[in-house]
């Protein structure tokens, strides 16, 4: 066997050893614990929490998302009502409002396979904004955001309840975010 070939036979050899590991079937692997930086922001800014949790509030009569770090997923309900809460004092602080609950009063929200339906009551006196068309739009931007929601319908009594979509049309048929597309900017 020449040097060169020899060489490479022991290259080979080497490189053989260098690879990971494998098992002999599937084994669990634990995620490392967040929160994990966006690209581009540094990590001190990132807030506590472990999950997402997407809200969408108003800047300029515009739909923004804004995504909170919270410690354990929240249930359909919780989210509506983080949602119904409005904008903490940081996002206050940078300019964000809400339309709720003056456009718009809550009385639950259920899924139902893949479409939530939220139960709207008889509107009340609530003091607010009255622009039903960003109300409705929070409502259904901040539900599609879920993985398991892929429409928003509203009801009144059990029954389908005409809402408003971005064109100001009426709608009884399920929601989604595409209805506020035009309506929405990134937060």
């Amino acid at each position: 066997m020449t040097a060169r070939a020899a060489a490479a036979v022991l290259l080979a050899l080497l490189l053989a050893g260098c690879g990971v590991p494998t098992d002999d079937g599937p084994r669990a692997v634990e995620v490392p614990p967040g929160p994990f930086p966006t690209p581009g922001t540094a990590t001190s800014t990132v807030p506590a929490g472990q999950v997402d949790e997407v809200l969408c509030f108003l800047r300029d009569d515009r739909l923004v998302p804004v995504v909170r770090r919270i410690d354990t997923p929240p249930t359909l309900d919780e989210q509506l009502q983080h949602l119904l809460a409005g904008p903490n004092q940081a996002e206050r602080d940078n300019g964000l409002t809400t339309a709720l609950p003056g456009g718009v009063t809550v009385a639950g929200v259920r899924l139902a396979g893949a479409r939530a339906e939220v139960e709207v009551p008889e509107a009340g006196d609530e003091i607010g904004r009255s622009d039903e068309i960003l109300a409705f739009g929070q409502i259904v931007c901040t539900l599609t955001a879920r993985a398991e929601v892929d429409s928003v319908s509203f009801l009144r009594d059990g029954q389908p309840l005409g809402v408003p979509r971005a064109d100001g049309s009426l709608s009884l048929a399920p929601l989604t975010a595409a209805d506020y597309a035009e309506l929405t900017r990134p937060g």
